[in-house]
């Protein structure tokens, strides 16, 4: 199916400079950030108490925001959760205190100020020694992804191509996550696990391009790799953009209408969708031309002839 109407002919590597420029820009921000700001850590991670109530009716978020800082909760988090009616309320690990006690006294302040009774669904603890295991496995499966990416391509394309989807890779990853620290939007696990489909999406979109290069490379006798290289980018053009749109309305869908819990979820897939679509065209493509990938180096390596073969392929 193709989204466009008519063979595009974009010298995409025209604009390699400023892209590589933009690129450094965008890491150096996002690496200042992390490094200087840090992550807004989610309970997930630092450990806290999550607590879920039922309504009976509409709850008033500002209200409940309110109770809970006059009654000493002030770094409470307070949000719907699953319906207007239900409410998820986090806290972080107050050292001094019993949980299981703090959560009796949020219940017992919220309800004071109800007249109707409230429901407690569930309360769940994550310790910060949880938290610190969660960030370090966290961690270990992003790099543990990276290197069977690395192996995967180096395997079925050439060593370049490998190394530039992981030049992609990482630096969509470092962006997104960049953008999280410099907005310190909470990062819990729903957002690892964005960060880690979108490292999906971004390998399948760049091998999908790496693909159309080699065939585009054995395909084409003459013009050079950078020729060669913007050929195969607007024949996968289409391709590109249709995937990005509907990857885009449907997690545009899930940021309106899916309410606060998978907000931050659906901005690190938007995030990820863009920068990665963005990656697999300027970044990944500059990077195995910067490396200097030819078409000798995709050409199958020729067998070696029989000095004893007659012409006709007979042996003497």
């Amino acid at each position: 199916m193709q989204f466009l109407n008519r063979e595009t002919n974009i010298n995409f590597l025209a604009m390699r400079p400023y892209a590589v420029v933009l690129s450094a820009l965008m890491i150096i921000v996002s690496i200042f950030s992390i490094t200087t700001r840090g992550l807004n850590f989610g309970i997930d991670f630092t450990g806290g108490t999550m607590i879920e109530l039922g309504y009976p009716q509409a709850a008033n978020l500002d209200e409940i925001r309110s109770t809970l800082a006059n009654g000493g909760f002030e770094d409470a988090s307070v949000q719907n959760f699953g319906s207007i009616r239900e409410v998820l309320i986090r806290l972080p690990v107050i050292e001094s205190e019993n949980m299981a006690e703090i959560s009796n006294q949020v219940v017992a302040l919220l309800q004071s100020a109800e007249s109707q009774p409230i429901d407690l669904r569930r309360v769940e603890f994550v310790g910060p020694q949880v938290g610190e295991e969660l960030t370090e496995q966290g961690g270990l499966a992003m790099l543990y992804a990276l290197f069977g990416i690395l192996i995967y391509v180096a395997l079925r394309f050439e060593y370049r191509f490998a190394f530039g989807s992981i030049i992609a890779l990482v630096h969509d990853v470092v962006i997104t996550v960049g953008i999280f620290s410099l907005l310190q939007l909470e990062f819990d696990l729903t957002v690892l696990a964005a960060i880690l489909a979108v490292i999906g999406y971004s390998l399948n979109d760049t091998i999908v391009v790496f693909d159309r290069i080699r065939e585009t490379f054995l395909k084409l006798r003459k013009g050079g790799p950078e020729e060669v290289v913007n050929v195969a980018l607007n024949n996968t053009l289409s391709r590109t953009l249709m995937t990005s749109m509907t990857t885009l309305l449907v997690v545009l869908s899930l940021l309106f209408f899916g309410g606060e819990v998978i907000h931050a979820f659906a901005i690190a897939l938007m995030i990820g969708v863009l920068i990665g679509t963005y990656s697999s065209i300027y970044v990944a493509s500059a990077a195995i031309l910067a490396m200097g990938v030819s078409k000798a180096d995709l050409l199958p390596p020729q067998k070696e002839e029989d000095e004893n073969a007659n012409p006709d392929g007979s042996q003497v």
